[in-house]
C-alpha cells in the first residue's frame, strides 16, 4: 500500500529537491488551511515562486486528493483565474480532553470545522494501567464509529493535567509507569501519531483560536477546576518555559498555612483557592450542620463532587455562593500577582468553576483591584470563557493540526 503525502514527508531526509517539493506542497496546504481558497497568482506571491512551478505543485496535490479545483473566480473581470483549495476530506484531526471525571473527544477537518464531537463521556482519571486501558478503549470506540477511514486521521492531540512535556511526549503526573514516552505508547496502541499537551495550555489555545479572544495577543487563561492551572499566550504564541512546564499557578506559595498541597509543599494557592479546597471546606460546613441543596440526592457527604456545589450555587444555594465568593477573593489575589508580572491584555476564566460566572468573578475583581497595580489592572480585561466545555478539546485538535503544518 502506497504511503500518504504526510507519511512520505515524515520519512524524508530534510535535503534534496524531492524534500523541497514536498515541503512546498505543505506550505500550500498550510496557506489554504489558514487563509482559505486562492488562485495560482495568490500562491505565487505568497511563496515567491513562478506560476509554472506552483501550477505543477497544485496539479500533484490534486492527484493526491488533497486539493480541489473549485472553478473560475467570479469576482474578477477579464480572463478569470481558477480557484483552488483544500479537498473537503483531505485530512482530519482528533482531540481528546481528559478531565477528572469525564472526557471530551472531537474530530475536526483542515478548515477547523467540527465533524464529530462527544462531550462529558463518563471516565475517571487515575494513575493506573486500568485507567489508561479504559482511555484507549474509549478513543478506539470513537474512531470505529466515525464515517471516515482511520487513515484520514493525520494526528491526535491528548490533554492531561499536571506536568506534560509536549516535545518529548512524557507525562509526569499520569500514566508514567513505562520508560517509553506516553505519546508513543498511545500511538502504538491506536495507530495514529499522538501529541500530548497540558490541559490548561490546550484550553488557552482553543480559547485563543476560536473563543472569546479577538485582537489580543497577550492572554492568560485560568483553568479553574479541582486544581488550578494557567495557559500563557505571549505575542500570539503559547509560552512553555525552559523545561516545558510553565503555568503551575496553583503552586505559587501565596498563603502562610500548614496545609500540605498534593505537590508536597505548604501554602500553595491550591490549598485554599482551588476546587479541591472548595470541596473540602464545603464538606466541613455540611458535617457541622449547614444546610444545602447540594445534599438533596446524596446519602452521605462523601458523595459530593465539585459539580454538585457549582449546580447548587447556580440554583441560589447560600452556602455554595458564600464559599465560592471566598474562593474568588483568594484567586483574585493570585491573579493580581499575574497582572503585576505579565501586564496581559486579557485574563480568561475557564474550567468548571467559571460556570458560576459572577459568583466567582465579582469577588475576584474586587481582590484584583485591591492587590494589583491600577496602571496595569485598568488595562486588563477579565472575561468568562466562550467555550465552557470545548476549549480543551478544540485546543487539542488545533494544536496537532497546526504542528503538522508548522503553523504553531
Amino acid at each position: 500500500m502506497s504511503k500518504t503525502f504526510f507519511e512520505r514527508l515524515n520519512l524524508m531526509t530534510p535535503s534534496g529537491v524531492a524534500y523541497k517539493n514536498v515541503n512546498l506542497k505543505k506550505q500550500i496546504l498550510a496557506y489554504f488551511a489558514n487563509s482559505g481558497n486562492a488562485t495560482i497568482a495568490d500562491l505565487c506571491k505568497t511563496l515567491t515562486l513562478s506560476a509554472p512551478k506552483v501550477t505543477n505543485l497544485i496539479n500533484e496535490l490534486i492527484e493526491e486528493g488533497l486539493v480541489n479545483d473549485y472553478g473560475k473566480d467570479s469576482s474578477t473581470g477579464g480572463r478569470r483565474p481558477n480557484i483552488y483549495g483544500l479537498a473537503p476530506n483531505a485530512g482530519f484531526f482528533l482531540g481528546v480532553d481528559v478531565k477528572r471525571y469525564h472526557l471530551n473527544i472531537s474530530l475536526i477537518d483542515f478548515r477547523k470545522n467540527v465533524i464529530e464531537i462527544k462531550e462529558n463521556y463518563p471516565y475517571q482519571l487515575e494513575n493506573t494501567q486500568e485507567s489508561l486501558d479504559e482511555l484507549l478503549g474509549i478513543i478506539t470506540s470513537f474512531i470505529n464509529g466515525l464515517k471516515i477511514p482511520k487513515s484520514k486521521i493525520l494526528g491526535m492531540g491528548i490533554n492531561l493535567s499536571g506536568r506534560v512535556n509536549h516535545t518529548t511526549g512524557y507525562s509526569y503526573s499520569f500514566f508514567h509507569f513505562q520508560e517509553d514516552p506516553l505519546s508513543k505508547i498511545i500511538e502504538s496502541a491506536i495507530g495514529i501519531p499522538v501529541t500530548l499537551e497540558n490541559d490548561s495550555r490546550a484550553m488557552a489555545f482553543g480559547e485563543y483560536s476560536k473563543g472569546v479572544v479577538r485582537d489580543e495577543k497577550n492572554v492568560i487563561f485560568l483553568n479553574l477546576d479541582y486544581g488550578i492551572g494557567i495557559g500563557i499566550i505571549i505575542n500570539g504564541q503559547i509560552y512553555y518555559g525552559k523545561s516545558g512546564y510553565s503555568g503551575e499557578f496553583g503552586h505559587i506559595p501565596i498563603f502562610d498555612n500548614e496545609i500540605i498541597c498534593h505537590c508536597g509543599k505548604k501554602g500553595c494557592l491550591e490549598t485554599e483557592a482551588s476546587g479541591w479546597a472548595l470541596l473540602n471546606t464545603f464538606k466541613e460546613h455540611v458535617r457541622a450542620g449547614s444546610s444545602t441543596s447540594a445534599m438533596l440526592n446524596k446519602k452521605s457527604v462523601d458523595e459530593l463532587k465539585l459539580k454538585d456545589i457549582i449546580e447548587a450555587a447556580n440554583s441560589d444555594d447560600v452556602l455554595a455562593i458564600d464559599l465560592i465568593a471566598q474562593i474568588g477573593n483568594k484567586l483574585g489575589r493570585g491573579i493580581a500577582l499575574l497582572i503585576n508580572l505579565f501586564n496581559p491584555e486579557l485574563v480568561i476564566l475557564g474550567g468548571s468553576l467559571a460556570a458560576t460566572e459572577d459568583y466567582i468573578r465579582l469577588p475576584m475583581k474586587s481582590a484584583i483591584h485591591k492587590y494589583s497595580l491600577s496602571l496595569m489592572s485598568n488595562d486588563t480585561q477579565l472575561k468568562i470563557t466562550a467555550l465552557p466545555n470545548r476549549a480543551g478539546v478544540m485546543g487539542a485538535c488545533l494544536l496537532v493540526r497546526n504542528r503538522l503544518l508548522d503553523l504553531a
